[in-house]
């Protein structure tokens, strides 16, 4: 049987300027068509813009932990039930966590319209960085929808 995943974890190479793994992973995110020097292009932008802003950190870091504050901890799956669909609380694997995390912020990016795409990337991830913004409000109701459902916890155990 084939796997279920490719391979590319495995063979993600770290980005050239900070030699991180997950900004080359956010890369690949944000890439359209295959245009990875033009997604490179943004990120780097962004990544100036952060570094202009805010002096006193380095703006991968900034960057890590914006990725890091937009983790979900938990989040709800439908569960089938005698008949009833349920809303299952359940804990959120750390790959599917970043993925998430990173899902959202692009998707917060591109939802604001008007300005060019390495400004609005470096503002979400600023607002990541300070726990604001659209990215994190989407943790925040996903986590609000775990917990609203926490009565059903008890059908998570498969």
């Amino acid at each position: 049987m084939a796997d279920k995943f490719t391979a590319s974890r495995e063979q993600l190479r770290p980005d050239p300027r900070f030699g991180s793994k997950l900004a080359s992973k956010f890369i690949n995110c944000l890439m359209h068509d295959g245009k990875k020097s033009v997604a490179m292009g943004v990120f780097y932008s962004a990544m100036d813009m952060i570094a202009e802003k805010i002096s006193d950190r380095n703006p991968i870091e900034v960057f890590t932990v914006a990725v890091e504050n937009c983790r979900p901890g938990v989040e709800v799956r439908s569960r089938r039930v005698g008949g009833a669909n349920y809303q299952v609380p359940t804990p959120v694997n750390p790959k599917r966590q970043q993925t998430l995390a990173i899902r959202w912020i692009l998707q917060a990016c591109r939802g604001k319209k008007g300005r060019p795409m390495d400004r609005r990337l470096a503002d979400e991830l600023m607002a990541a960085f300070r726990r604001e913004g659209a990215a994190m409000t989407q943790r925040e109701n996903v986590h609000r929808m775990a917990d609203a459902n926490k009565a059903f916890a008890h059908f998570a155990a498969w």
